[in-house]
């Protein structure tokens, strides 16, 4: 069987077993019917809400066993129908909330993971370079530090000081500003401070694990070549070092997607970002199920695509591995914290 039908295969599988979970765990959490309802749904003596209970349970389909509420909910899904959110004053589809709200928590990941590697990269190879030397040192203790501080302490320092001390950057957000742009009217401004707070801890996590694969690196034959060749020591670095040492930080940074979704739930609250994020914590506290699932699902597929996505790259880096079996995990080494 082709390598590609069998990742589909697996895809689908574990999606499938991601969905029962996730829609399972949520329709024992609690009774949708409060928030659809209101006061009503706990007053089941009068007549009235009897009737507006049994049409609200048809109408959603909460007459129907969890098993065919899910498997409607399945199929409605791979069609592109997301449902409607549970609420009170209509059923606003959840298609809509889904367009409003990823591309911004999308702009705010990329502009996250920019940072992230931007940092890293040459902060590995300073690193690497002076290897357990002074330099090195306090690059490690930077690097455990950054890595320490939870994404709520971090999104507290950086605006106390860039924000609220120095008014350096903007400490608001608005989803209708223009996105390109180079003044506090503009979302690509108004992203860097969430951004360098989503994006540290990584940047610290990245560094640490590409600095101990330079240092292998380092010591291979063909470095030790172009340095008795005469090859000055940047290009060293830069040309000839970096790139067969790239290969574990891009398996870490496709992983750390997942986690930078996580994170994203604190820092678009604390930025008042209305991401995919905010939209989630929104949805837990209402009991919006329709919502939850969707943004479970589409964040889970998103996560095992760009996992797939780091194997192509791994061509790309070095075509040799085209030649290999892709399908089996990639060890990632220490990241030597």
């Amino acid at each position: 069987m082709p390598k590609a039908v069998k990742r589909l295969i697996g895809l689908t599988g574990l999606l499938i077993i991601v969905s029962m979970v996730t829609f399972g765990a949520m329709n024992f959490l609690g009774d949708p019917l409060f928030n659809i309802l209101g006061p009503v749904a706990a007053d089941v003596d009068n007549p009235e809400s009897l009737k507006a209970i049994e049409e609200a349970k048809a109408q959603y389909h909460l007459d129907k066993s969890l098993p065919e509420r899910w498997a409607r909910w399945a199929w409605d899904f791979v069609r592109g129908d997301f449902g409607v959110q549970f609420s009170s004053s209509g059923q606003p589809p959840v298609s809509d909330l889904i367009k409003e709200r990823l591309p911004r928590t999308l702009e705010l990941m990329a502009v996250a993971q920019i940072i992230a590697v931007s940092i890293a990269i040459p902060w590995s190879v300073l690193a690497a370079s002076r290897a357990n030397r002074r330099t090195d040192k306090i690059s490690t203790v930077t690097a455990f530090a950054f890595v320490s501080i939870p994404s709520f302490a971090m999104a507290v320092i950086l605006f106390y000081f860039f924000s609220v001390q120095w008014d350096f950057l903007p400490d608001t957000y608005t989803a209708t500003d223009p996105f390109w742009g180079f003044s506090h009217d503009h979302r690509l401004i108004q992203l860097i401070l969430p951004g360098f707070t989503l994006g540290l801890g990584s940047a610290a996590a990245y560094q640490r694990l590409l600095r101990t694969d330079l240092i292998t690196t380092l010591q291979q034959d063909f470095i030790l070549m172009a340095k008795s060749k005469g090859v000055s020591k940047r290009r060293v670095l830069y040309s000839h070092a970096l790139r067969p040492s790239l290969f574990s930080m891009i398996t870490l940074l496709a992983i750390n997607i997942g986690f930078m979704i996580g994170g994203s739930l604190v820092v678009e609250q604390f930025f008042r970002i209305p991401g995919i994020g905010s939209a989630v914590v929104e949805a837990t506290l209402r009991e919006d199920f329709p919502v939850v699932l969707a943004v479970v699902m589409i964040v889970s597929a998103g996560f095992m695509v760009f996992n797939y996505l780091a194997d192509y790259l791994y061509t790309l880096i070095d075509p040799r591995v085209r030649n290999e079996d892709t399908s089996k995990p990639r060890k990632v080494t220490s990241m030597g914290m």
